[in-house]
């Protein structure tokens, strides 16, 4: 692969990933179709430039975002379905719609009963920062290694903006600056 089309690859997929979040039905596909290229033309760089902590440092960063992203959300949902009967409402009358009108108002009160539920909630968005900062950690290796070896002094400030964006996820802001980064 040349630099050359290591480059349209990145820009096309780099293009895909930021319009992915505004496309409304397609969202995902479209986030994926720029990731892969993406990583693509990482594995392109890396060859032309005989490094490969280039390619390494992207896939452990894009590894590292799935596996907080899964135990997030397997963590989020699994504290949803178990607090359903602290609401009243239980899985075995989901096929009767009046068993709804039984929600318990109360229970969204009675915090003892709710704070273990909460407390896996905000865990799981803790272990998700956590693991969104190691990614970014890795991204700006690969992305300072690329700045190195080309002299493009802008891929060593992306990776800067990467990682100040995952640190800043906290606020809203940082996921704004990961979007323009």
């Amino acid at each position: 692969m040349t630099l050359e089309s290591s480059k349209t690859l990145g820009g096309i997929g780099a293009i895909l990933m930021v319009i992915g979040p505004l496309a409304s039905v397609y969202t995902g596909v479209i986030g994926l179709v720029g990731l892969i290229l993406v990583l693509v033309a990482f594995n392109g760089l890396a060859d032309y430039y005989k490094e490969r902590r280039i390619f390494n440092n992207v896939i452990f960063g894009v590894i590292a975002a799935i596996i907080g992203g899964v135990i997030a959300v397997a963590v989020v949902v699994t504290a949803a379905i178990d607090m359903l009967p602290v609401l009243g409402i239980h899985i075995s009358n989901w096929t009767d719609w009046t068993a709804l009108q039984n929600f318990n108002w109360q229970g969204f009160t009675n915090w003892s009963a709710l704070a273990p539920y909460v407390a896996a909630i905000v865990g799981a968005l803790v272990v998700l920062f956590v693991f969104i900062v190691v990614a970014a950690i890795f991204l700006r290796r690969s992305l300072n290694t690329v700045s190195e070896k080309s002299g493009t002094h802008l891929f060593a400030t992306t990776g800067l903006l990467v990682l100040i964006g995952a640190v800043l996820t906290v606020i809203v802001i940082g996921f704004v600056l990961l979007w323009v980064a």
